[in-house]
């Protein structure tokens, strides 16, 4: 089986989902992870699926698409990922405060060296107020906070951590 990361972006318009989604099961491929959303008028997606078709049948397939050239479509084969044991609890880091430079850069590198790893993250820009949310996996969750209190107060900002909720399937 063979297992394909797929993205899609470009100007966003109802039924890119749904074009997308229908072409790959056409294809036998089924989307086992994905990640789609709409940043100001552009369309974003990756899904990771896997299924018999090679690269090649695939882009051929999606190709339709790109032929108004508002939406670039990529794909990629992907190796399978090692199972890594947790490396620490599920967080939720919220941020809100003035827009400006180097906040995302901020965030993760002082995510990175108290030893946490960023697994979601999603900006807004509200006016001049932009907000963080990012979900992290936190091996020293007091040590994570106390980084992000010296980082927030040198940007000026406001950051939260959390523990994040079980999801309820």
């Amino acid at each position: 089986m063979n297992e394909y990361a797929v993205t899609v972006i470009g100007h966003d318009r109802p039924g890119i989902i749904a074009d997308v989604a229908e072409i790959l099961a056409r294809l036998g491929l089924n989307v086992t992870d994905s990640t789609m959303t709409r940043l100001r008028g552009h369309f974003a997606m990756t899904l990771v699926c896997s299924g018999p078709p090679v690269a090649e049948e695939i882009e051929a397939a999606l190709e339709p698409l790109t032929a108004d050239r508002t939406l670039l479509v990529t794909v990629r084969g992907v190796m399978e990922e090692p199972v890594h044991e947790p490396t620490g609890s599920h967080h939720i880091i919220t941020l809100h405060g003035a827009d400006q430079l180097g906040i995302v850069a901020t965030l993760a590198r002082t995510v990175a060296e108290a030893g946490g790893n960023i697994t979601d993250l999603t900006t807004r820009l509200s006016g001049a107020l932009y907000v963080v949310v990012a979900e992290v996996d936190a091996a020293d969750p007091a040590a994570l906070e106390v980084a992000l209190s010296s980082a927030a107060q040198h940007l000026g900002v406001e950051v939260t951590l959390r523990p994040a909720d079980a999801d309820l399937l």
